[in-house]
């Protein structure tokens, strides 16, 4: 039985809850709220949550003791927004971490440092990049609740770590396979909440079909241009860790990043979609990220860019869309 600390308390650490218990590793689950840890004990079921999915507690054991829940795993699997990442993992020990294996399940980046998840997490813990890995889509949590077909990518430059995570996760409504590029698919999976944002702003403006399209296919090239100067490689962007979570993201109805960006397109203020929402849409913290790292490399990114114009510059997203428009081919 693998022992695995599950950090957070949102609908993907549920997901991931439910699948890797159901598989029979043993789960030691840390929420930060102790009501929802003690709801959990009484009824099985998260109350904030994917609250349809009952979690057999004779695995799945919740904590708001973080410490005891690193001390009791072999794999620590992060599922906090990234913009709570720092916060919690400084409460844990740097040497805490030896012999483990560490898994980002986050889509998004460390605001501030502008770092990826697995990059703070190997100098914080001063762990070699074979000890991480990294959860990409295409996989909405709601449809893991409903038990849907799903697939997902571990990326890893440890073979041997992305194929044993990988099957911890398989069952018989998930797949997942091993890849070896992990700068490149926690990139994409940063940049395609961006994307999903954008989309959403323009679909809350009355854009329609034919211009998410085009959006997307001159995404896939910005995304390319992007993780190109920054770690150049070989990559089949047809992947489903690539163009499939992507398109996923941007056309799903479970998507928040395409919800926060359509309440933003219909006039909604920044504050007051994040408010009502009730969810972290990881690509508005990724969008300034993003775009400060561009500022140094100079990659043609006009989608980025106006997706941070209208979000951090507060232009028009009436203005902003219509010239980005113009750039797209």
């Amino acid at each position: 039985m693998e022992k695995i600390a599950m950090l957070g308390g949102g609908s993907w650490a549920t997901a991931l809850t439910k699948i890797l218990s159901e598989n029979g590793s043993r789960v030691h689950w840390w929420m930060r709220s102790k009501d929802d840890v003690q709801h959990l004990l009484r009824t099985r079921h998260n109350p904030r949550y994917l609250s349809s999915v009952a979690h057999d507690l004779d695995r799945v054991l919740p904590t708001t003791d973080l410490n005891a829940a690193v001390a009791a795993a072999d794999w620590l699997v992060l599922a906090v927004p990234a913009a709570f990442v720092q916060g919690n993992l400084e409460k844990i020990d740097r040497d805490a971490l030896k012999g483990k294996r560490v898994i980002s399940a986050i889509k998004g980046m460390i605001p501030g440092k502008n770092v990826l998840v697995t990059d703070y997490v190997a100098e914080r813990f001063r762990l070699p990049h074979t000890r991480l890995g990294v959860v990409a889509g295409p996989c909405h949590a709601e449809e893991v609740a409903l038990e849907k077909q799903s697939y997902l990518t571990i990326g890893s430059p440890d073979a041997e770590l992305a194929e044993d995570f990988s099957r911890l996760l398989r069952n018989r409504y998930v797949k997942a396979n091993p890849a070896t590029d992990l700068d490149g698919i926690e990139y994409f999976a940063v940049m395609k909440n961006i994307i999903a944002l954008t989309g959403g702003i323009a679909h809350g403006l009355g854009y329609g079909d034919n211009f998410q399209a085009v959006l997307v296919s001159n995404a896939v090239q910005e995304m390319r241009r992007f993780v190109h100067a920054l770690n150049p490689q070989p990559r089949d962007l047809s992947g489903s860790a690539y163009l499939g979570d992507l398109l996923v993201t941007a056309y799903s109805q479970f998507s928040r990043n395409r919800t926060f960006g359509n309440m933003v397109g219909r006039g909604y203020s920044v504050k007051s979609a994040q408010m009502e929402m009730n969810m972290v849409a990881e690509g508005y913290y990724a969008v300034k990220s993003i775009y400060e790292i561009n500022r140094k490399l100079q990659v043609s990114m006009p989608i980025t860019s106006a997706a941070y114009h209208i979000l951090y510059e507060k232009i028009s997203p009436a203005i902003e869309i219509e010239l980005l428009k113009e750039k797209l081919k």
